[in-house]
């Protein structure tokens, strides 16, 4: 709208000034009135030119032949209608085939205007042209200037309005990249989100749900015996102790795991045992005697075995292991009304596997509470977070069993390269 204000402005200043100084462009004009009305007519269609380009620049075009018909004194401004509205086409008309041969059909046009204009000029008899001094023809001369100017004139307009478009494409594009990465990182901050937020559920489970079983388990046996066997009711109450402070240390080694800033490039695997992290914050294989020892009790035998040969694992492995078999004596204290329990640790070419097997019922147990399958869970989960397999289920004699593989990469490369050897 200001561009069309002002150009309509600069014709009508234009229009006076020409009539004033008596330099018409085509040596005659009509009344001052009818040239300001053309002059605004032309001018007026680009108010529309973002909106309606394509109707903007051929209103402008009919308008600029019937200006240029009626010979008014001044040719400029219709002129610099004529470019905008050609610019404006190829600049802002989104079906860009229409825009393409809208253009090509106004320029065409102008040049059949252009045409008919020459030929007035060759039929009527040649004008004066005083001062005349060049090598070639005067009238061969302006034929060839008009030619020029037009062709520079048209082909601008046309190249501008393209640059126009896509420069704004290219814009747009990357406007609409960048909302796209905007909204792909707060998806992925999101589910970043929800994973942090399901591997704190997940360790906290871990840590309180396994010492508070096993205290509950020992104040149980102490109450029994109090009366009969103190040294073994203090024996126990010694192991709650024992308990208590443990969960305490692994709560805050915990909350110490989740106040540090993980490293860039850590996989998840590793980010589970920082480095620098204290024992109590990770436990690991070496961990696993005590841990059995604390499950057991009068009523619970556990025993624990290691088979093959000992190598180093990674940190975030040994703890996903030291949490499985946490979380399976656990589940045998609470729900399975078991009496032997074993554990295995096995060390084989391809990783590490654990099993735990009881003689127990199970969650089906009339005397025990169903558990939530929280704890399941979470084992698939620290499982699936190296790549292992876990299988847990009734045995076919009677009782249960969790199986937990891991396959360590580090283990797989040492074998392959000795085997390659």
């Amino acid at each position: 709208m200001l561009v069309a204000l002002a150009v309509l402005a600069g014709a009508a200043f234009t229009i006076i000034l020409v009539n004033s100084m008596g330099l018409l462009a085509f040596g005659g004009a009509p009344s001052l009135g009818e040239q300001l009305v053309l002059s605004a007519a032309v001018t007026a269609p680009l108010a529309l030119r973002r909106r309606f380009p394509v109707a903007t620049l051929v209103a402008v075009g009919i308008l600029f032949i019937v200006v240029q018909a009626r010979h008014i004194g001044d040719n400029l401004v219709p002129s610099i209608a004529l470019f905008l509205a050609i610019y404006s086409t190829g600049a802002w008309e989104r079906n860009r085939t229409v825009a393409k041969w809208a253009r090509v059909g106004v320029i065409a046009a102008m040049f059949a205007w252009l045409g008919v204009g020459v030929v007035e000029l060759l039929v009527t008899p040649a004008p004066d042209f005083p001062g005349a001094s060049g090598p070639l023809n005067p009238v061969l001369a302006t034929l060839l200037y008009g030619l020029a100017f037009n062709v520079l004139f048209f082909l601008s307009a046309y190249f501008f309005g393209e640059l126009a478009w896509l420069s704004a494409r290219r814009q747009a594009e990357l406007e609409h990249g960048a909302e796209q990465l905007r909204r792909s990182q707060e998806e992925n901050m999101r589910g970043a989100l929800v994973a942090e937020r399901l591997r704190i559920a997940r360790d906290l489970h871990d840590v309180v749900a396994h010492h508070v079983s096993v205290m509950g388990i020992q104040a149980g046996a102490a109450r029994r015996v109090l009366d009969s066997d103190p040294g073994l009711a203090r024996t126990a109450l010694d192991t709650v102790e024992e308990t208590a402070r443990t969960a305490i240390g692994e709560l805050r080694g915990l909350l110490g795991v989740l106040r540090a800033e993980p490293s860039e490039g850590t996989s998840p695997a590793a980010q589970e045992t920082p480095a620098g992290a204290s024992h109590e914050a990770s436990p690991g294989l070496d961990d696993l005697p005590e841990l059995v020892d604390r499950a057991r009790s009068a009523s619970l035998d556990v025993t624990f075995a290691v088979y093959g040969e000992r190598y180093p694992v990674s940190d975030g492995l040994a703890l996903s292991v030291y949490r499985v078999v946490q979380e399976a004596l656990t589940n045998v204290v609470k729900h399975a009304s078991a009496r032997i329990v074993e554990v295995r640790l096995r060390y084989l070419g391809t990783g590490v596997e654990v099993e735990i097997t009881d003689d127990g019922r199970g969650a089906l147990s009339p005397t025990k509470g169903q558990g939530s399958g929280l704890g399941l869970v979470g084992m698939r989960e620290r499982v699936a977070v190296h790549g292992g397999e876990l299988e847990a289920g009734p045995r076919r004699n009677g009782g249960y069993r969790v199986r937990a593989s891991f396959p360590e990469s580090s283990r797989r490369r040492v074998t392959t390269g000795a085997e390659a050897r």
